[in-house]
């Protein structure tokens, strides 16, 4: 049991770091480990709230001997099994008739954060391979995180910086996909700002007999040669007398002098 004590606390979900074959991204979440009432078994608890608001919870013990036992939760697996791999890396294996369908593997970072990687076979038979991240809640522990570590109480105060973490997450992330957005948005306006002054030096390469108007729609040839024409006259009102190769496209002159395609 020693060994785990690295992994004691509750731990909160980064939602935007996880990766998800099996399942949807969650939009918040919670997991918690501690020791059951007989200080033998691991208590693992986990509640998380999904993207439309519906949340969800399972707990479940397991006893830290390293042996296979007989699983609480069978629509899951008959028998469940605690490996410690080191005092950074625990690992869960589940069984079902006989044959591991569940491992689910805790890994402290270099940072601190608890990297939980689940890796199982979906009811289809594919197999799935899911990441989520997490960091301590130490304000809110209600036991020691290490061994030689005081016993920490909830308090207010506590809780007041448990909801005040939450909220700064939640604002921080919608902030940051505002910002993402905006990046989004920048690319496809650079993308059609690249476009228009392609085919605007298309056109100010092209043979032009007349003076554009700002506003004015045109009409772009390509001539039997390969070089472009602009012309006042469109393909309909050419019909089957157009003189040209090809119509390539209507186009206006805009303010700036660039050119879109209409």
């Amino acid at each position: 049991m020693v060994q785990a004590y690295n992994f004691f606390a509750s731990w909160q979900l980064f939602p935007e770091k996880g990766l998800y074959e099996s399942g949807e991204r969650p939009r918040s979440g919670f997991y918690k480990i501690g020791k059951s009432a007989n200080e033998q078994s691991l208590l693992i608890e986990h509640n998380w709230v999904m993207l439309d608001n519906q949340a969800f919870s399972s707990s479940y013990s397991i006893l830290a001997n390293e042996e296979q036992q007989p699983f609480e939760n069978k629509e899951l697996a008959d028998e469940a099994q605690v490996e410690f791999k080191d005092s950074g890396n625990l690992l869960f294996h589940f069984y079902k008739n006989g044959e591991i369908v569940l491992t689910i593997l805790h890994h402290i970072l270099p940072n601190g954060y608890l990297k939980i990687i689940q890796e199982g076979i979906k009811a289809d038979g594919e197999r799935f391979s899911n990441t989520e991240v997490y960091h301590k809640q130490m304000s809110v522990l209600p036991y020691s995180s290490s061994v030689g570590g005081a016993v920490i109480k909830p308090t207010e105060e506590g809780v007041i910086k448990h909801k005040a973490l939450s909220a700064m997450e939640e604002q921080t992330n919608m902030q940051l996909d505002q910002i993402r957005q905006q990046i989004e948005l920048l690319a496809v306006q650079a993308q059609q700002i690249q476009k228009r002054k392609e085919l605007s030096m298309m056109i100010y390469n092209a043979k032009l007999s007349f003076q554009p108007t700002i506003g004015q729609t045109y009409y772009m040839y390509q001539k039997k040669d390969g070089n472009y024409l602009l012309s006042l006259v469109s393909a309909k009102e050419w019909g089957n007398s157009m003189p040209y190769q090809s119509f390539i496209s209507a186009v206006k002159l805009l303010a700036d002098h660039t050119w879109v395609e209409m």
